[in-house]
């Protein structure tokens, strides 16, 4: 913690600012610890307080002390940080701008002698990075991950023929996973049979699992704060042709991205590198997404690999390789694992098969 603080702190002097104040919660958690949905964190070099309510009080005793911690009371998270930032004798205080309100920026200009500073990416450009303890979650929620596909595997062999539907399965999913350690999911189960799997954040519903169908599996949980996030593909009784095609197409995509990942590289050079293989066998207008995102406290973080993000990667970022294809009234395929960048390639957390799994 005191290096993520050291860091900040450099940060806000490059920006000439005497505080910081941070309300979004996975960038409070980042920098404090606290869990709660409620509070406000407010960093200068003289002070670092956690201001929540006495909901909290007992929980921030714990997860918080290296820092200062201020009941709100009646006065609200605002006016109980504009009272540190005037003790503390700051007048020039960063606020993030992505996470803040219109209603609560005018609240902040109510307040004279301060100066409010709009700020972009301050501690999520520090989230970038993971640090081994950040890794160690992440391995442990994408094993899980792991373990879960195995067993909804063996849960679709056994009950296709009875009627099994794409809530059958998400349910099954989240089930495992908890029972595993997690914590909650990272994001609702995408569940996408049939026709269906060609919607690439389809929601399941009570669509049945039947034969020819290609099945899109994508999930994952939490641990520790930490989220995982794998995507598997499979198909109900013999693959045809095209399925067979379609699912190489994406899975030779897959490999070469994962092939020249490394620290140096821009993101969209990655991206480009799976995409060829996709435009050369003439699928190129049905991968309409970018190849990959970074992964943490949130299920998309940046970096990103996409077209458009030219990012240089650095070894302790986490990203997503999933390239897609996705064809109307025919169906889709997915594939993505989660890695994390070394100091001289990646290292990959996501261990399920890449084969096609039928099941007959």
């Amino acid at each position: 913690m005191n290096l993520r603080m050291n860091k900040l702190l450099r940060k806000m002097e490059e920006a000439k600012l005497d505080a910081l104040l941070i309300g979004s919660r996975p960038n409070r958690l980042y920098m404090s610890g606290f869990t709660g949905s409620s509070g406000m964190v407010y960093i200068s070099h003289k002070k670092q307080v956690l201001i929540t309510d006495f909901r909290y009080m007992e929980q921030v005793s714990t997860q918080c002390q290296d820092f200062e911690v201020v009941n709100q009371g009646s006065s609200g998270l605002i006016q109980a940080a504009v009272k540190i930032a005037k003790e503390d004798g700051a007048r020039y205080i960063g606020f993030e701008s992505a996470h803040t309100n219109y209603t609560t920026y005018l609240t902040f200009k109510e307040h004279e002698g301060l100066e409010w500073i709009p700020t972009q990416n301050i501690v999520e450009g520090l989230r970038q990075i993971k640090d081994s303890d950040e890794i160690s979650s992440l391995k442990k929620a994408e094993q899980i991950g792991d373990l879960a596909f195995s067993h909804i595997i063996s849960f679709i062999k056994e009950n296709y023929r009875n009627g099994l539907t794409e809530n059958d399965v998400a349910l099954e999913l989240e089930n495992i996973m908890k029972k595993k350690g997690a914590g909650s999911l990272s994001f609702p189960a995408i569940v996408a049979a049939g026709a269906k799997s060609s919607l690439p954040h389809a929601e399941p519903g009570n669509d049945k699992l039947k034969i020819g169908d290609l099945v899109v599996l994508d999930f994952g949980c939490v641990y520790e704060g930490y989220c995982s996030d794998m995507t598997r593909t499979l198909v109900i009784g013999e693959p045809t042709k095209k399925q067979k095609l379609v699912y190489d197409t994406v899975l030779q995509a897959q490999l070469a991205a994962l092939q020249m990942i490394k620290p140096g590289l821009k993101g969209q050079e990655v991206d480009h590198a799976a995409r060829r293989i996709i435009e050369e066998a003439g699928f190129g207008e049905n991968f309409g997404h970018g190849l990959g995102h970074s992964v943490g406290l949130e299920i998309h973080e940046s970096p990103r690999l996409s077209p458009l993000d030219a990012t240089v990667l650095e070894a302790g970022m986490a990203v997503t390789v999933e390239p897609g294809i996705y064809i109307s009234g025919f169906g889709g395929v997915r594939i993505e694992d989660l890695v994390v960048l070394t100091e001289c390639g990646y290292e990959n957390l996501t261990y399920s098969s890449k084969e096609l799994i039928v099941i007959a």
